[in-house]
């Protein structure tokens, strides 16, 4: 390993060792950069690499709500700034119990290289706090989510930094934070993403995540191996709204998607999953996805979410949550035919999961490329704020194809330039790297 890499590890092993989450994104980023590092000494000396692997800022703060039963209860909220060189900082904001400063910065460190292969001029950052929405009554949400934005508007503005949604903030609490931020700031600005459209909000928004999910892996398929989504099989993990939105997606492209999972379990459904049904259940009702079998009897539940890996598929679109695919489960999918993996959640594959794809010679997209339509799309409702205007469904819906096509491609050309051609890991890790020194290196030191 090139000695500057190795030098820039150790320190932040030793500096963040109660932080494995952090410590895993930041050692797949760093070591994938060796051919860069090698061929440009004057990031050394600029310090870049240390630079990038610590936090512009680091918020934490108390969340104090009361319940519909008058209990007072606190919860820790998070917000991380971790690079403002291309743009205002961006990134979504995870309500779940599992939220830790580690989990944060893990997400905030990808979305710095996430926000970067858009081309658009928007930093990386992320946020949550350890609150469980599930259980809670709307009032309860409201006064949660009204107790958080008090302390974070602080931070946060429309050229400062843009929160959206993550794991647990859909659009009821975009709506409760922002009428939040409106009345405390009195202003009506484009501080959040993910808004109601008519309030500031942009078509596509919803759809986003899962359709650039599916866009960038129909050009992976198309450019790699000349196939697309047309008679293949797909298994999809997660239930919530990429996972939703990528069924749907890659359904029309002429794929059958089998089965969707929650944290519970998962479903399977040979004859393809009946969206319809999906919709009602997680969209209206907000239900658990076994009740899918109550409406299609010929379906399958399975409690725990693992062995949704070892049903066949050509393809899998992991779409839940971080480490859900592990070394045995990626084995699982290669034996059974898989051939593609792009991923939808943020780093759902283990590091030993990789390397499964990587020796067995499956198609792999990394999160911080295939999951981008999100971010790319929040981008595009920050640009339509500013403009006071609004594209239509079709418009955005082709700046995002085209988004995560010139995405792809940027993975491509850099895993090619450096000696890795076909490694979208290292490409999309060089290629996000590469704008953001250039940007860091032409604004020098603060001192």
């Amino acid at each position: 390993m090139n000695a500057y890499i190795e030098e820039v590890l150790a320190k932040v092993k030793q500096r963040d060792a109660h932080e494995p989450e952090f410590l895993q994104t930041v050692e797949e980023v760093l070591k994938s950069l060796e051919t860069v590092i090698d061929q440009h000494p004057e990031y050394q000396k600029a310090g870049l690499l240390e630079r990038l692997t610590e936090p512009e800022r680091v918020i934490e703060f108390r969340v104090t709500w009361t319940d519909d039963a008058g209990k007072v209860h606190v919860n820790r909220g998070y917000r991380v700034q971790f690079n403002s060189a291309i743009g205002p900082y961006k990134g979504g904001l995870r309500l779940h119990p599992s939220v830790n400063l580690s989990i944060i910065k893990f997400l905030g460190f990808e979305q710095i290289f996430k926000n970067s292969l858009t081309t658009l001029p928007i930093g990386g950052g992320k946020g949550g706090s350890d609150f469980d929405p599930k259980g809670k009554s709307d009032t309860e949400i409201m006064r949660f989510c009204q107790s958080f934005m008090t302390e974070l508007q602080r931070y946060i503005g429309p050229d400062t930094d843009v929160p959206a949604g993550d794991i647990g903030v859909g659009g009821r609490e975009i709506g409760y934070m922002y009428g939040q931020y409106k009345r405390l700031r009195n202003e009506h600005t484009g501080v959040l993403t993910g808004k109601g459209l008519n309030w500031g909000g942009s078509l596509t928004r919803t759809e986003a995540t899962g359709y650039g999910l599916c866009y960038l892996t129909q050009e992976m398929l198309k450019c790699m191996k000349n196939d697309s989504f047309a008679g293949k099989t797909v298994v999809i993990s997660g239930s919530g709204n990429v996972a939703i939105y990528a069924t749907e997606k890659a359904t029309q492209l002429g794929a059958k998607v089998v089965a969707l999972s929650d944290s519970n379990g998962y479903i399977h459904d040979p004859d393809g999953i009946k969206l319809d049904v999906v919709k009602d259940i997680k969209e209206v009702r907000r239900g658990r996805i076994k009740e899918y079998v109550d409406a299609v009897p010929t379906a399958t539940y399975t409690e725990g979410c693992s062995g949704i890996w070892t049903i066949p598929c050509d393809i899998a679109l992991p779409c839940a949550t971080q480490n859900e695919i592990d070394g045995a489960s990626a084995e699982e999918l290669v034996k059974n035919g898989c051939f593609a993996v792009a991923e939808g959640a943020n780093m759902p594959s283990t590091p030993e999961a990789i390397a499964v794809y990587q020796r067995s010679g499956v198609l792999y997209a990394p999160a911080k490329a295939a999951n981008a339509g999100g971010v790319a799309t929040s981008a595009l409702e920050m640009s339509q704020n500013s403009l006071r205007y609004s594209w239509s469904f079709e418009e955005v819906d082709a700046k995002l194809k085209g988004i995560m096509e010139g995405i792809f491609h940027a993975c491509y050309d850099a895993s090619k330039e450096y000696g890795e051609e076909g490694d979208l890991m290292a490409g999309a890790n060089i290629a996000g790297f590469l704008k953001v020194c250039s940007a860091m290196l032409d604004q020098g030191v603060a001192y």
